[in-house]
């Protein structure tokens, strides 16, 4: 089985443009994003899936520096970008990973697809469902190659294809769905990086480390030292999937 790894990355972010190339620790914050789930075991490869605006040419090209897999797609209609990758690396589970996410953890992407793996009936598998328990940038979504194909067929609602999987998880009655939840409601965090306080909140973590091996635990740990960090991004609103 063939479980692929794709991380959605473009330039063009409407909040904070440019993210996924502003520097944490001396590389790119997307470099981080793919070398965190590059530790997963379940993952058999990792794509990093942008578009084919001339403004992401500079991921194209951070990808072939780092001999990383790439797809160029869509830029609004991310369920196709998301189906032609799997189809073009011959994925038979995908994972969803998004590139705003630099503390993204791979015990958690494991638990997450280990999850999907136990129960051969299920199509859909995230940490990101209600009741949501995990920090926000923690998110995981697993899904089958069938689950998403059928998704990329039969969703006519512009603003879900761009968040790929809500027609999958509103659909419960098609899909078998699968939620894994943490021991402790921790779902008041935001490490997502889609403002310039975010960027300043996973900056003071990476500074701290020094490198991008620490676990989430380890950064939980952290917080309790410093829960003042929390309180740099805690006003930002996540934006809301239609």
């Amino acid at each position: 089985m063939k479980i692929v790894a794709i991380i959605q990355a473009r330039m063009g972010s409407t909040r904070l443009p440019r993210k996924v190339l502003m520097e944490l620790i001396g590389e790119p914050l997307l470099a981080h994003v793919v070398k965190r789930t590059g530790r997963a075991k379940t993952i058999s490869n990792i794509v990093v899936a942008t578009t084919v605006k001339q403004m992401d040419d500079v991921i194209v090209q951070l990808c072939q520096q780092n001999g990383w897999l790439c797809f160029r797609g869509d830029e609004q209609d991310v369920l196709d970008r998301y189906y032609q990758a799997a189809v073009e690396y011959q994925a038979d589970v995908i994972v969803r990973i998004t590139s705003d996410c630099p503390l993204i953890d791979p015990e958690i992407i494991d638990r997450v697809v280990g999850e999907y793996l136990k129960n051969p009936s299920l199509d859909y598998v995230s940490n990101t469902l209600a009741p949501r328990t995990f920090p926000r940038g923690l998110d995981v979504e697993v899904v089958s190659f069938a689950a998403l194909k059928c998704a990329w067929k039969e969703d006519n609602n512009h603003e879900w294809r761009e968040h790929v999987t809500p027609y999958i998880y509103r659909h419960p009655e098609k899909f078998s769905i699968g939620t894994v939840v943490n021991d402790k409601d921790l779902s008041y965090m935001r490490w997502t990086v889609d403002t310039s306080e975010d960027l300043d909140f996973v900056l003071r973590i990476y500074e701290h480390f020094r490198h991008d091996r620490f676990s989430w635990k380890e950064v939980l740990a952290l917080l309790e030292k410093h829960p003042e960090w929390l309180e740099i991004n805690r006003h930002i609103k996540q934006r809301q999937v239609p």
